[in-house]
């Protein structure tokens, strides 16, 4: 049931993810040139920043996603063919191993990379705030 959800929610995530970078570098508050010419001093790190978001977005919608997503396939066959769920207590085949350690390598990929886009969101919104006048 969760993979189903996972399969049918993540793509679109992972889109928002890569897309929302290039929406937020289109509105910098200096303009979209700022970012490239960096005529301020926190126009660099602000050009770093989205770039580091839009490239952690990009690399789990184009890699670390479908192979994810791949694996859970390959899992639910070899479920199929050993009669027992790839998180049952062992022992397992070693072809369910071999795909449970792979598919543990992706997730904790995915999970990085997710926090890298995550903290540079995150000082991004700190570097705008320093911005604002009241």
């Amino acid at each position: 049931m969760f993979s189903t959800l996972q399969k049918s929610t993540f793509p679109a995530y992972f889109t928002l993810q890569t897309l929302t970078p290039v929406l937020m570098a289109l509105t910098y508050p200096s303009g979209p040139s700022a970012l490239w010419t960096q005529k301020a001093s926190g126009d660099g790190l602000a050009f770093w920043l989205t770039t580091t978001m839009f490239v952690t977005g990009l690399v789990n919608w184009a890699y670390v996603g479908p192979q994810t997503t791949e694996i859970m396939k390959v899992r639910k066959h070899q479920e199929t063919k050993d009669g027992k769920k790839s998180y049952d207590k062992g022992p397992h085949s070693r072809e369910m191993e071999e795909l449970n350690r792979r598919f543990a390598v992706l997730h904790g990929v995915s999970s990085l990379v997710n926090l890298v886009g995550f903290l540079g969101m995150c000082w991004y919104g700190v570097l705008l705030g320093e911005g604002l006048r009241w």
